[in-house]
């Protein structure tokens, strides 16, 4: 798919593909656990946002996974951040490197449901939307 910028707004932002995702990733993939990953990719949201997936699916604790999505969401701002964001505009779903970012803020969504902090919930996804995606695409993506 192409990043052409349509609108009258700021440019996607695609995070670099060598980044800590990628890290991550590749850990994943040699047959680490997420936990295992982490000192390879501390700094991956990727790596957060499995470990808060895993915590509302697998284990119902919704305090980890809140702790564990919104280190990923923060992880993943630093990363946008650094890439050129400036606090608005598309982060494409369908460029790899920007997936951990927004599994993490829809896991840092759901997390903060299941702990009744519906306000915040909201404003996760509305920021997924203001990505320029949605929850049902990020759900996808797991």
């Amino acid at each position: 798919m192409s990043h052409e910028n349509l609108l009258d707004g700021p440019a996607p932002t695609l995070l670099p593909a060598d980044g800590a995702d990628a890290d991550a990733r590749d850990a994943l993939t040699s047959g680490s656990t997420p936990r295992e990953a982490v000192p390879a990719a501390p700094a991956s949201s990727l790596v957060w946002a499995i470990l808060a997936e895993s915590s509302l699916a697998d284990e119902g604790d919704p305090i980890a996974a809140y702790a564990y999505a919104r280190t990923g969401y923060h992880r993943g701002l630093d990363a946008l951040r650094r890439a050129g964001w400036k606090g608005r505009g598309p982060v494409p779903a369908d460029h790899v490197p920007n997936q951990g970012f927004l599994r993490a803020l829809l896991a840092l969504s759901e997390a903060a449901e299941a702990i009744e902090e519906s306000d915040e919930s909201a404003r996760c996804l509305q920021f997924l939307v203001d990505c320029g995606t949605s929850a049902d695409e990020v759900a996808a993506l797991r």
